[in-house]
């Protein structure tokens, strides 16, 4: 039996990792290329183009629901209306290019195609959903006009970086900070499939699950709690698909799965409002179940295979049996490489950064509410890093606290952390 799983799981690992690596590529240098703050300028006005504009800048970036939360939250306390907000929420978390590698190779060009497109149709209609229901918020100051922002560093005078920088940034990013926030779901929806394909007999939904709107519902019961990004949900698609599931129903799991979770919703519905978390709920569910049907009837009109048993197995064979071996033995590599000392290390080399450890210097920890992954650490480093007297700033995700070197005011750093979008914890 373990012989049988580990078989399962190793083979799923191989057919990923090299579209899994490619996406990581992608998602390095659009956080190299994409500055937030031209996403956010776009975002403001609650009218049409600016819940279109929130649902297209979203559907690229490299973001879970975890990590897209901040970005949104921050945007909204700048300049961006409900409406685009949920917009971004909704389309965001749903996919972005590393997905969208990944499902091209594990699911097909039909999938990779559609999945993108219907997050941005839901983003869209769920931004202008909540629009009635809006209520007016203040938005952030200016600062006084334009301000020269680096997205590379927190450098505050204006400036311009070399390539070969540039090109450390992409790589650190890819390979560092954005897969230490994704490799727990990835690990764990690996090996949920591998224990889904050895487990779960043959056409096991055709059988015990036969109405497909049942199965969709179930789906969606299924993927409103459970927190796992578009990227890790995609093997368990695969897995339960080869069971039996259709199609459209693996769809809605996509979808509810990764842009929503308990903490998620909550977090919502604290700052924006019980309505409106209640109306981004209801189209979420309404439009992954209709788009799992258009998803059906696509697989239906086309002639195209049902993707039951030898999915992953088909799209794999455009890829040779070495280039698969060698991507899986790097991404383990990377996914172990695991000790977080030899990670930092690996980090500050490719950052250009070099650590002094000055003991006289004033260091100050505070503990920072709801900082649970890398993209959020550095939105609250990059915010306190702008204040004056600052020295170095390092984020702890795992402690959810930030240490400051320098004489930076109490009350400022509160400022800096609510701008990032978070709270500093009083009793910490």
């Amino acid at each position: 039996m373990i012989a049988g799983i580990a078989r399962e799981i190793a083979v799923t690992f191989m057919d990923m990792a090299p579209y899994m690596l490619l996406g990581l590529m992608f998602a390095g240098v659009l956080h190299v290329f994409i500055h937030r703050d031209f996403v956010a300028k776009h975002l403001g006005g609650s009218n049409v183009a600016s819940v279109v504009k929130a649902s297209l800048f979203g559907i690229p970036l490299p973001l879970c629901s975890c990590g897209v939360l901040p970005v949104a939250l921050s945007l909204r306390k700048g300049k961006a209306s409900d409406g685009a907000t949920i917009s971004f929420l909704i389309s965001t978390p749903q996919t972005g290019i590393d997905s969208i590698a990944a499902t091209w190779g594990m699911l097909g060009p039909v999938y990779a195609i559609f999945r993108p497109l219907a997050a941005l149709v839901m983003g869209i209609v769920g931004g202008l959903a909540v629009i009635p229901f809006s209520s007016k918020h203040e938005h952030g100051a200016d600062g006084g006009g334009k301000r020269f922002s680096c997205n590379l560093c927190f450098e505050p005078k204006p400036h311009s970086h070399p390539v070969s920088y540039r090109v450390r940034r992409a790589l650190r990013y890819a390979f560092r900070d954005f897969l230490d926030d994704i490799a727990v779901q990835l690990t764990i929806g690996i090996a949920a499939a591998g224990i889904i394909a050895y487990f779960v007999p043959e056409n096991f939904f055709a059988r015990h699950v036969n109405n497909e709107f049942l199965s969709m519902v179930l789906m969606v019961v299924v993927g409103i709690p459970m927190y796992i990004c578009a990227t890790a949900s995609i093997p368990v698609a695969v897995a339960l698909m080869a069971k039996g599931l259709s199609p459209g129903a693996a769809f809605v799991f996509l979808a509810v799965g990764s842009a929503t979770n308990i903490s998620f919703i909550l977090a919502v519905a604290d700052v924006m409002g019980k309505k409106i978390v209640s109306v981004y709920l209801a189209v979420l569910t309404i439009l992954s179940v209709a788009m799992g049907y258009v998803l059906n009837l696509v697989f239906a009109l086309f002639g195209t295979q049902s993707l039951n048993g030898k999915l992953a197995h088909d799209f794999s064979e455009h890829v040779s049996p070495w280039t698969a071996a060698l991507s899986a033995l790097f991404l383990l590599i990377l996914l172990l490489s695991l000790a977080r000392v030899g990670r930092e290390k690996i980090g500050d080399f490719l950052a250009g950064r070099e650590h002094h450890h000055d003991h006289d210097e004033h260091a100050a920890v505070i503990a920072v509410e709801g900082m649970t992954c890398r993209t959020c650490g550095d939105k609250v480093v990059a915010e306190i890093s702008k204040l004056h007297d600052v020295g170095s700033v390092t984020a702890d995700i795992k402690a959810s606290t930030v240490t400051i070197t320098g004489h930076a005011d109490r009350e400022a750093v509160k400022k800096a952390v609510e701008a990032a979008g978070f709270e500093l914890h009083e009793d910490r």
